[in-house]
């Protein structure tokens, strides 16, 4: 786990959760859990509404049956 932090840590945003919500963006985080290590999700102000960043963060792990490495602030790591 502590290896996946550490890419982590390199890795930039590359999927960004907005108001349209997790499900949108399900099918590319897929794709680029397929290519890479880990992929880096920023949630966006407009699509928290009356939720938790944690909260998404879970539903989206669960919508693309990855790993959640861990959540910083409005970012969250996800790995498989």
């Amino acid at each position: 786990m502590a290896d996946l932090r550490s890419k982590a840590h390199e890795a930039d945003v590359t999927v960004w959760v907005g108001k349209s919500g997790i499900e949108s963006v399900v099918d590319e985080l897929d794709d680029q859990l397929d290519d890479r290590d880990v992929v880096k999700v920023k949630f966006l102000r407009s699509s928290r509404g009356g939720t938790t960043t944690e909260e998404l963060a879970e539903d989206l792990r669960d919508a693309v049956s990855a790993d959640l490495v861990e959540t910083r602030g409005n970012t969250a790591v996800y790995a498989r």
